[in-house]
């Protein structure tokens, strides 16, 4: 089971911000979207490249530290970073066990250093419930059939 496997079924869409948006405007997404975080990326030389993430976290820590005047400062001023990332042919399995390491709930899908996908721990689970229901129904109509 690969990222890319999920990336299949999921889409590769990805909705993300320059890291020169404000934080009222990340804000704005996450809530419109339903999204609890967002890739900040930054256009250079080879491409469009991930920054840092914007999560709900975020927005928390922001607001806590400098109330409202926070939703006026930029991603890049309060985006986490450094960014881990995986790639689509990464293992779900070795992605979750990033993803539980770093207390984390969403990787950026990087290929050739480009953003290719965006990934959550529910987008994880989901896939992994879905292969461990398919195996065992596959079991079940083996077993009655034998």
């Amino acid at each position: 089971m690969t990222i890319g496997a999920i990336l299949k079924t999921k889409g590769g869409e990805v909705a993300s911000l320059p890291s020169t948006a404000t934080v009222s405007e990340a804000v704005a997404l996450l809530a419109e979207r339903r999204f609890g975080a967002v890739p900040v990326v930054d256009s250079g030389v080879e491409g469009v490249a991930v920054a840092g993430i914007f999560s709900e976290r975020d927005v928390t820590y922001c607001l806590a530290r400098e109330g409202a005047a926070a939703l006026d400062r930029t991603l890049a001023e309060v985006m986490t970073t450094p960014v881990q990332t995986v790639g689509p042919a990464d293992a779900v399995i070795g992605a979750l066990s990033l993803m539980t390491k770093r207390r984390i709930r969403h990787l950026p899908v990087v290929e050739g250093g480009k953003l290719v996908g965006f990934v959550s721990i529910g987008d994880l689970v989901k896939y992994r419930i879905d292969r461990i229901e398919a195996d065992a129904a596959a079991m079940r109509d083996y077993i009655q059939g034998a």
